[in-house]
């Protein structure tokens, strides 16, 4: 009897499980620990409903592969099972190295390593445990497989990793603008000299997807009240380590989370990534939830603000910000809470959020037109797509305790 399993998922319907590798990776207790990882980071906060998991991501990703896979088939494309199995599980591994709330701690936990590198170490270890199996699935995500369109299918500008975010993420936020005809885009793409390709007649859809993701970005992802609560989250952290080297007895994070973020580990071993695997969301919390009696006042008073909702005000706007501005309002701070402008630094400080919607020297989306010809998405005569593909979008924000 072949091997079979159903999930239900609130977006898609059933997603079925038909490979018994498959499933052993998405059993093993380092895959499920994204169950107790959001998704969307601090989003809940603007968005209640906004607390779906990055397992929820890993799963939509891996149906979408699914789709396409079954699509470029149908088209004549080559794929064979031992590919089809790697594209699924490099899709499915691809967030594995997301440490707790997600972006927001990027680099934090594991100095200067983003969490697709971490994935890769992750999916190293996976692959020694399970005699090889995930090899050709690691050299798809690494982008060192012969077809580059297997690659581009889990990291580029036209991922089914993006088309589940943007779809997933609107329908728990509730922000419909975000919607996107994933069904569609998947059924326009083909592949052209090795490529990932888009024929004509997706030309429309690509425009919503493009807009979408630029809507999504600052209506959510970069939403004032987000960008302060994340921002909040790695001032506490930063802090806490600041803390530590003080005085090492002072502070404590939790046994597992102590092991990493007070320790600068600059080449992670087998014993840190097993660490790593085992942090979530709830670890972060927990220790917030412990400093927010702490006797040093900045960080007392950060956990608190995050767990209260009573946030820092964060102003955006399309200048930056004037260092007078900054030095009264630390000021302001030192005063009232009796605290060094050095500690005022940590409640009122001053950034950058940029969104750099679509760069065709790095990634392009192409579009194949019924004469054969291929066009970047960019050179498209569409006011719509120039409009929106005119560059990135700087805004510089101020967070303020008052």
């Amino acid at each position: 009897m072949a091997f079979r399993k159903i999930i239900n998922d609130p977006v898609y319907g059933f997603i079925t499980i038909n490979d018994p590798v498959i499933y052993r990776i998405i059993s093993h207790a380092w895959f499920q620990r994204l169950r107790r990882i959001n998704q969307m980071a601090m989003s809940y906060l603007v968005y209640p409903g906004a607390v779906h998991s990055r397992l929820h991501h890993a799963l939509g990703a891996y149906h979408l592969m699914h789709n396409a896979i079954y699509e470029l088939r149908n088209k004549g494309i080559e794929i064979t099972n031992e590919e089809e199995q790697a594209a699924k599980i490099a899709i499915l591994l691809h967030d594995i190295g997301h440490g707790p709330f997600s972006h927001a701690l990027e680099s934090m936990l594991v100095k200067d390593l983003e969490h697709e590198t971490l994935s890769v170490m992750i999916m190293n270890e996976l692959n020694q445990e399970m005699e090889g199996q995930l090899s050709m699935a690691i050299n798809v995500f690494k982008n060192t497989y012969p077809k580059k369109f297997l690659h581009q299918l889990v990291s580029g500008q036209l991922d089914v990793d993006r088309m589940d975010y943007l779809t997933r993420d609107s329908f728990f936020s509730g922000v419909i603008e975000g919607m996107i005809g994933y069904d569609r885009i998947i059924k326009m793409l083909t592949v052209h000299e090795g490529e990932l390709v888009v024929e004509e007649k997706g030309i429309y859809s690509i425009e919503e997807f493009l807009v979408s993701r630029r809507l999504m970005y600052w209506q959510v992802y970069q939403h004032k009240t987000v960008l302060s609560a994340e921002m909040t989250l790695i001032k506490i952290l930063e802090r806490a380590k600041w803390i530590y080297k003080k005085n090492p007895d002072s502070i404590d994070a939790g046994e597992r989370l102590n092991k990493l973020l007070f320790k600068d580990i600059a080449s992670p071993e087998r014993i840190h990534i097993e660490l790593f695997c085992e942090l979530d969301d709830s670890d972060i919390i927990n220790a917030i939830k412990s400093w927010k009696g702490h006797t040093d006042r900045v960080i007392s008073t950060l956990c608190k603000a995050l767990l209260n909702r009573k946030l820092l005000k964060l102003r955006l706007q399309s200048q930056p910000i004037q260092e007078s501005e900054i030095k009264t309002k630390r000021e302001n701070v030192s005063a009232q809470l009796d605290i060094s402008m050095d500690d005022a630094s940590y409640l009122v400080f001053n950034g950058e959020a940029e969104n750099n919607l679509y760069d065709p020297n790095n990634e392009s989306i192409n579009i194949l037109f019924k004469d054969g010809k291929v066009r970047d998405i960019s050179q498209v005569d569409s006011p719509l797509i120039h409009q929106n593909l005119s560059g990135p979008v700087k805004k510089f924000y101020i967070c303020f305790y008052q």
